[in-house]
């Protein structure tokens, strides 16, 4: 399965990685998501190729900021 890491802007503690690993979690195909406060990443394990476009999309509704693959 592929782990694709996005760089993400906004996370500060652990409130932020329990509202992101459950948005993203939910998404189809996603089959697990570890978020790291430390460096900024967000790693998304999905069974295809990931759909970059709702996952930003998903971040941003969050109230965070993807800015692109790490």
């Amino acid at each position: 399965m592929p782990a694709t890491t996005y760089a993400v802007s906004g996370m500060s503690c652990g409130h932020c990685k329990a509202t992101l690993t459950k948005a993203i979690g939910e998404l189809d195909g996603v089959s697990g998501v570890d978020v790291d406060l430390d460096t900024g990443h967000v790693t998304v394990t999905t069974a295809t190729e990931p759909d970059d476009a709702l996952i930003a999309e998903t971040v941003d509704e969050a109230g965070y900021k993807l800015t692109g693959r790490a």
